[in-house]
């Protein structure tokens, strides 16, 4: 009896449709794609429900005979290629016959299609991978296809899928960049009857940009150019100044094929390397255009990667030509021929660093993620050799200084922990950062024996090892006392357990996470004197409108002010108006990925996004007086060790790891 069986097509159809169909937006991916392919200047996109219940694609391209209407639901028919060849020179975006089969085996699939000089067209209905039911129909030129009840006959993978704010969010983003991929094509989307999209499909792309994101971003635009010798960039980038928190609103373009690369994207952040905050991405329409032959396609499922022949040449133009972009005119025209000279030296070397870097960062990806495994410029230590053996157990970190700053909190009158007074202090920090108060150095009323810290270096191999252990309640009933800052980002503590690491923004994001909820729907809120316009693409705009209460709720007073458009008129008390914006869009992302999140789940995704821009961030220089306050108000809280995204707020060494790492056992 034979073990091994050749599946039906039904079958293989099924299994490769785990792999081209991951969501609606693949099915819609592919659908316009293959529209593109079929030289339609206009595309119309109109879907229901996220795309799970219904979705339809329409184009003005060449259409099919019924001939060709037939064989295009076969697996692996396609008219893209012929031999084996024509992969290495590939100028259509689909090419493996896969993609009609795969979607019509997991929907009920409906196709029409009518070339130019026929009377009657052609009509295919496929429900679930059945037996096709063929015939003629009347319809226009061009071919409209329709899915319904996407994953109706497999249900498992139905219940992965996300929200249907989510799932639509996806799809408008992907015609977003197929838009942007192809200015010379009308696009236009329709989400549960509303218009989303819309493109003018005139050839420009700073009209299609400016269609998609309004004017706001059409003024920050700054054309881009480079060609040398095989290689061509084109595009637009925008100004320092017109941001978002994330990488959605960029697009790169290779040979008209949407892509996804690391590469690239370090180029990109390199050139605003001091231009832009850590956090922040410009809007990036980059389309670049190489000999086909350089380049590889059919390395993933999807076709969203690609190999380049040589990536390194690609990561150095892509990093001049946004760094000619962005660069004052004024200042280029000065340049002479030496300096140009001068410049494109640096710019190797640059480009040869960054490159090596990035790199290296991707081979010991997994190790950078534990965290940096050393610690800087600690404070040097008085004399603790007359420590008795005793206290060999615990050797006082600084003894010194500990009962200097005990003596300087005492004299400072220090609240109670929870006080309103404390609670103001620890909630003012970020503010007195921004606005530059902060002080420098110790406060006036510090003990000399603080002012003038001696710093050494400590390496450690494997501090991500020492974990905290989970308790109930704060960090002990002994609180941290703070010993320095390292890099401005971590608190150097200890109690008379061991020695603290204190990651200073994730703590204050915890602090401030609990008291906001605490605070219900009674988030203090400051009256903005000049109410800001924001404006938002149709999806984010749609869960606007949806979430409008629960804004409120957090502080945000957002008011509609036109066809995606908000007046925000108040913001949190603890949120800059300068940061807003960039808050505001944060939590419509966070809102995304909830799947069918209940009131209580969207609230506290808000209240964490919002703790998180409020809190104080890394690289402010803090004085031992508001350490001491973040560490109070920390130990007071009810989850000290993590933030509300998961991170650690705290590594400790207890002086057992402490003598083991010192090699003082055994003795």
């Amino acid at each position: 009896m034979s073990f091994v069986h050749v599946l039906d097509d039904n079958t293989i159809n099924k299994i490769a449709a785990g792999e081209v169909v991951e969501r609606p937006a693949s099915v819609i991916k592919e659908l316009v794609e293959n529209a593109i392919d079929a030289h339609a200047d206009r595309i119309e996109v109109e879907i229901a429900a996220g795309g799970t219940s219904f979705m339809r694609v329409s184009d003005n391209g060449i259409g099919m005979s019924r001939q060709d209407a037939e064989k295009a639901i076969l697996r692996h028919a396609t008219s893209k290629i012929v031999k084996v060849d024509d992969l290495l020179t590939i100028g259509t975006l689909g090419f493996r016959g896969e993609a009609l089969p795969s979607i019509a085996s997991v929907s009920r699939f409906s196709l029409t299609t009518r070339q130019a000089g026929s009377e009657l067209g052609t009509e295919i209905k496929i429900s679930g991978g059945s037996q096709p039911e063929i015939g003629e129909t009347g319809c226009g030129i061009g071919t409209t296809i329709r899915v319904e009840d996407l994953f109706f006959n497999t249900p498992a993978r139905k219940k992965f899928l996300k929200t249907n704010n989510t799932e639509g969010g996806k799809i408008n983003e992907f015609i977003i960049k197929l838009a942007i991929s192809n200015p010379q094509i009308a696009f236009k989307l329709i989400n549960n009857n509303k218009l989303a999209v819309s493109t003018p499909g005139n050839g420009d792309l700073k009209d299609t940009l400016q269609s998609i994101y309004g004017g706001t971003v059409g003024s920050a635009l700054l054309p881009l150019e480079f060609e040398d010798e095989d290689i061509r960039l084109t595009g637009f980038v925008t100004k320092p100044s017109a941001i978002r928190s994330s990488r959605s609103w960029q697009t790169f373009i290779v040979n008209g094929r949407i892509i996804a690369n690391r590469a690239i994207a370090k180029a990109i952040d390199n050139a605003y390397h001091a231009l832009i905050p850590k956090t922040g991405y410009p809007l990036v329409a980059l389309n670049i255009h190489v000999p086909q032959n350089t380049i590889d396609v059919n390395v993933h499922p999807q076709k969203s990667e690609m190999k380049f022949e040589d990536e390194g040449r690609v990561f150095k133009a892509v990093y001049k030509a946004v760094l000619d972009a962005i660069r004052p005119k004024d200042e280029a025209r000065q340049l002479g021929n030496m300096a140009a000279g001068v410049e494109k030296a640096e710019i190797d070397r640059h480009v040869a660093h960054s490159w090596q870097s990035m790199q290296e960062s991707l081979q010991n990806e997994p190790e950078q993620a534990a965290g940096k495994p050393y610690m800087e410029s600690l404070l040097g230590a008085k004399d603790a050799g007359s420590a008795s053996s005793a206290a060999v157990r615990y050797v006082p970190v600084y003894e010194e200084r500990r009962q200097a700053a005990m003596h300087w909190r005492e004299a400072s009158a220090v609240p109670e922990a929870g006080s309103d007074v404390v609670s103001d202090a620890v909630s003012g920090i970020a503010a007195d950062v921004v606005t530059g108060t902060v002080s420098d150095a110790v406060p006036d009323s510090a003990p000399a024996s603080m002012s003038k810290p001696t710093s050494m270096s400590m390496s450690m191999s494997k501090p991500t090892s020492m974990s905290v252990p989970v308790e109930s309640g704060g960090a002990g009933v002994c609180p941290m006392v703070p010993i320095g800052q390292v890099d401005n980002t971590y608190i150097i503590a200890q109690d008379a357990d061991g020695l603290y690491i204190v990651d200073q923004h994730a703590a204050h994001e915890r602090i401030l996470f609990d008291r906001f909820s605490a605070r219900a729907g009674d988030i203090p809120v400051q009256q903005l004197l000049v109410h800001l316009m924001l404006d938002f693409s149709s999806h984010e705009a749609e869960i606007i409108e949806a979430n409008l209460p629960m804004l409120k709720e957090l502080g945000f007073g957002l008011e509609p002010a036109g066809p995606k458009q908000f007046r925000l008129t108040e913001v949190p008390a603890d949120v800059p108006s300068g940061e807003a914006e960039d808050f505001i869009r944060e939590i419509l992302a966070a809102l995304e990925e909830l799947h069918k999140p209940s009131a209580a789940e969207l609230r506290q995704a808000a209240i964490a996004t919002a703790s998180c821009k409020a809190a104080i961030k890394a690289g402010f220089k803090l004085n031992f007086r508001q350490m001491e306050i973040l560490l109070t108000e920390l130990n007071d809280t009810a989850m000290p060790y993590t933030c509300p995204h998961g991170r650690p707020t705290i590594i400790k060494f207890s002086t057992d790891e402490l003598a083991k790492m010192f090699k003082r056992t055994g003795f």
